[in-house]
């Protein structure tokens, strides 16, 4: 049985936990700025209003993880699980998600202004209301518009073949 990591509100920033194991890990509201998690296990995790700006999550497990208005900013979270992640409220300013998995994902609220969606499917989220996706890259048009029809501002949207 491993033991779950539990560090709220700790200062991680810069760290290299490249692979490493934090499923339940509680790290709500801890500054991981420009930490490196790739390939990194946070299933189920607790990121809550965790600051993870210019982050390195390649291929991260974040699948069930609770991610509410945390701070993503410049982040990249290409080929990333985030399958069943909340993200409601979350500020995705320029993330690169490319390969992202959102499917039953929580963006309600979320930014993603000038984020890289190329070959993620935000339109799988279980909830859109309210995301904005203003100067985003890689959405097709069936994609801009699956998810403005579940209530999301797709506005200055760049689609592929453009």
């Amino acid at each position: 049985m491993t033991q779950k990591t539990n560090l709220p509100k700790a200062n991680l920033s810069n760290v290299n936990m490249t692979g490493d194991d934090l499923t339940d890990a509680d790290l709500e509201s801890a500054n991981l700025g420009r930490a490196t998690l790739r390939d990194t296990n946070l299933e189920r995790a607790n990121l809550a209003s965790a600051d993870l700006h210019h982050d390195d999550l390649t291929r991260a497990n974040l699948r069930d993880a609770k991610l509410p208005n945390a701070n993503l900013p410049d982040a990249r979270l290409g080929g990333a699980d985030l399958s069943g992640a909340d993200l409601a409220g979350a500020t995705l300013h320029r993330a690169d998600l490319r390969d992202a998995n959102l499917s039953d994902a929580d963006l309600s609220r979320a930014d993603f202004a000038q984020a890289n969606l190329e070959g993620a499917n935000p339109e799988a989220a279980r909830s859109l209301a309210g995301a904005r996706f203003r100067g985003v890259k890689g959405l097709t048009p069936e994609q801009r518009e699956a998810v403005a029809d579940k209530w999301a501002v797709v506005d200055d949207a760049e689609t592929e073949g453009r």
